[in-house]
C-alpha cells in the first residue's frame, strides 16, 4: 500500500488511506485490550508472548472540573496530535467504529497511518466531583505498527486532572498489509 507522501497528505490521500485499509492488522483477540488497566497489561503473559510491549505515561494537567472539561475537548478535537509534524483531521470524530489516518512526518516524506477507534468510555458521577473520558483506537493495515493506543483525561477524587496515554504493540517489518 501506498502511504507514504512527499507533502503533507491531503483530505483525498488520508480517505484514500483509511478506505484502503479494512482490517485490523493484529490478531481479533487483542481487539479492545488497551481498556484495561494499565497494570494488568503489563503482567499480561500472552500480550508478551506474543511480541507485545506495553508502553504508558501520565501527566498532571492541572485541577478543577474547567480544566476536566478543556482536556477532554482537547481529546475530543485531536489536540494531542496537533503538531507540526503530526496531525489528525480535527473534525474527525471520536466515536466506536470510525476511521482515521494518524499523518506522521518523518525526516522527509510524510506517512500515512490507518486506525479505528475501538472504544470510548465517559464516567461521571454525581456524588463525587470525578470524572474520566477515555477512547482507545486499533491499528488497520498499512500501519507500521499493530495494536491499540488508549488516551484519556480523568479528573480524580483529589480534584487533579490527569492525561494518560498507553499503547500495546507490535513492531511490524514493513507494512502490516
Amino acid at each position: 500500500m501506498d502511504f507514504f507522501r512527499w507533502a503533507c497528505p491531503s483530505p483525498e490521500e488520508q480517505k484514500s488511506c483509511i478506505n484502503k485499509s479494512v482490517a485490523f492488522n493484529y490478531d481479533s483477540k487483542y481487539k479492545g485490550a488497551s481498556v484495561k488497566p494499565v497494570s494488568s497489561l503489563g503482567e499480561n503473559e500472552e500480550l508478551k508472548k506474543d511480541g507485545f510491549v506495553v508502553n504508558h505515561s501520565k501527566v498532571l494537567l492541572g485541577s478543577g472540573r474547567d480544566t476536566y472539561e478543556k482536556g477532554k475537548n482537547a481529546l475530543q478535537t485531536w489536540k494531542h496530535f496537533g503538531m507540526n509534524w503530526a496531525f489528525v483531521d480535527p473534525k474527525t470524530p471520536i466515536q466506536t467504529g470510525e476511521k482515521l489516518c494518524v499523518c506522521v512526518k518523518e525526516i522527509v516524506p510524510w506517512i500515512m497511518m490507518p486506525l479505528q477507534v475501538v472504544y470510548v468510555n465517559e464516567r461521571k458521577t454525581a456524588k463525587k466531583p470525578v470524572a474520566s473520558f477515555t477512547f482507545g483506537s486499533g491499528t488497520l493495515k498499512g500501519h507500521l505498527l499493530a495494536g491499540e493506543e488508549r488516551f484519556s483525561v480523568e479528573l480524580d477524587e483529589n480534584n487533579q486532572v490527569w492525561f494518560a496515554w498507553s499503547n500495546i504493540s507490535l513492531f511490524r517489518k514493513g507494512f502490516s498489509c
